[in-house]
């Protein structure tokens, strides 16, 4: 049954939004009582005043954090038990799928359509296969001479500390946590200051489910008071982080100014889109391109937002994309027909107006380009498209916003060399009908995602992360659980 932006309306109406600090099992407010508005982008009205915990709070929770794993009240149990637990919070996550999508969309401006489809659901489906994995996680025999063995353990770190964005804060939070709390680690989840109701309101529901006080809690604050003391905190362990690059720097910097503590990026992308003429289905791949670069309002990390076209179907493709980024005009969030919402916060949407205003001033505007005022919200922008030269402002940096840079090619070298061209290396795609040429070109670009025929695929069977300036480790996979584990070698002589 279709709910109708009345329902989600009145619905909302009745909402309360979860704002203080959990930790150790319980909600605090900030000790000196300092708090921060949570405003819909959509409307620009206050939600709620949320705590703004600073480094006082964030001592509480690591202190919970690290006496909850010293007492291995979770760390220790069987992986069974940990793998059940897991799969309870899978469950009342989809319990709580219209609250949970509500929060989400409020907070940070997306779609109600996206957020009940598809960010809850698939927050709820990747706790669960990390869960399912646990008591699948092999330990190794060294192959070791007569006499000797060699047994090699995977051990939890300890204390975590996530750092999670806005652009989709439950499943951010889910891709960080449940990697974290499946090998037996308790965590610190700090959100962004933006979109913090659905990882209170994720918390709530892990007590709820059995999870055990102080294995994970949840500091909400500003980034430079809760985020920075987090990432100098010396009895943390490791911190995992997405965001931009520029904070991912500060991250690094703050192991080495404390205890050397792990410190896993995932972090900024400007991922090129490669068009060859050789794609047979143009409005195939320009109906994926404009969902790689105007979906979620191009607030996605990965987004395509470099559309590079070989020169002699660069005029048939622009058609074709032109029509369909129509189909992404932003409306309002709570209109279950609107594929895009508002951008995050007005501040957000001035500075991705900005770099409009500085590509239309270096390229050629094909559409889009105007900021709408909806509700009385001026966060809405329109899908745009400009056409540009590689060495032009938005051809370069990172917009995180619904605009599309488009250069054309001439050769397969060139558009491989424009490609690479970039402080950049988190994902990329490719349209070819030559099984040669994709494999060719998806061995020379250097992303750790090379869509083929497709746009920003991914799963919870494959890696997600990138190279170059884009971050380190992997999030998602079996290989996620490599940022949250450490091995022990076991030596025996008998």
């Amino acid at each position: 049954m279709v709910i109708s932006q009345e329902q989600w309306e009145d619905k909302a109406a009745k909402l309360n939004y979860p704002n203080q600090c959990w930790i150790n099992g319980s909600s605090i407010a900030a000790i000196n009582g300092a708090t921060f508005d949570s405003i819909n982008p959509a409307t620009g009205k206050v939600l709620a005043r949320v705590a703004a915990g600073s480094e006082v709070e964030i001592d509480l929770a690591v202190s919970a954090a690290r006496q909850a794993f010293n007492s291995g009240v979770w760390a220790h149990t069987a992986p069974s038990e940990r793998k059940a637990t897991l799969l309870r919070l899978a469950d009342l996550i989809e319990e709580n799928t219209e609250e949970l999508a509500l929060l989400e969309s409020l907070d940070m401006g997306k779609p109600i359509r996206d957020s009940l489809t598809i960010d809850v659901p698939g927050a709820a489906a990747i706790l669960r296969w990390h869960a399912e994995a646990i008591d699948k996680l092999y330990d190794e025999v060294a192959p070791t001479g007569r006499g000797n063995l060699a047994m090699v353990r995977r051990e939890p770190l300890g204390v975590v500390g996530a750092v999670v964005p806005w652009n989709f804060p439950l499943d951010m939070a889910i891709w960080k946590c449940a990697p974290a709390l499946a090998v037996g680690n308790s965590v610190v989840l700090k959100p962004a200051e933006q979109s913090s109701f659905t990882a209170i309101r994720l918390a709530q529901l892990a007590s709820e489910a059995g999870l055990p006080n102080g294995v994970l809690n949840v500091v909400t604050g500003l980034g430079h008071e809760a985020g920075k003391a987090l990432g100098l905190h010396m009895d943390v362990d490791c911190v995992a982080f997405t965001g931009s690059t520029e904070v991912g720097k500060y991250f690094l910097q703050y192991s080495g100014q404390s205890n050397m503590k792990q410190i896993w990026l995932e972090c900024g992308g400007k991922s090129p889109n490669l068009i060859f003429a050789n794609c047979k289905n143009l409005d195939a791949a320009a109906a994926a391109s404009a969902f790689g670069i105007f979906f979620n309002q191009g607030e996605v990390c990965s987004a395509n937002s470099r559309i590079l076209v070989e020169e002699s179907i660069k005029d048939e493709f622009m058609a074709l994309l032109k029509e369909h980024a129509a189909n992404w005009q932003p409306g309002y969030p709570l209109n279950p027909e609107v594929s895009a919402g508002a951008l995050v916060t007005s501040e957000h949407a001035n500075r991705v107006m900005d770099f409009v205003e500085k590509g239309i001033a270096q390229g050629e505007l094909y559409c889009g380009g105007k900021r709408l005022n909806i509700n009385g919200s001026s966060n809405y922008l329109e899908p745009t498209i400009i056409e540009v030269q590689p060495n032009h402002v938005i051809a370069k940096e990172e917009i995180f916003g619904p605009v599309a840079s488009v250069m054309s090619f001439s050769e397969e070298s060139e558009a491989i060399e424009m490609a690479n061209n970039s402080i950049y290396g988190l994902a990329a795609s490719v349209w070819t009908d030559d099984l040669s040429q994709a494999l060719r070109v998806s061995d020379a670009l250097v992303a750790g995602t090379v869509s083929v025929n497709a746009c920003d695929k991914l799963s919870p069977m494959t890696p997600f992360g990138g190279f170059k300036q884009s971050g380190n480790g992997r999030d998602l996979s079996l290989h996620s659980f490599d940022k949250y584990s450490g091995l022990k070698t076991c030596w025996i002589e008998y």
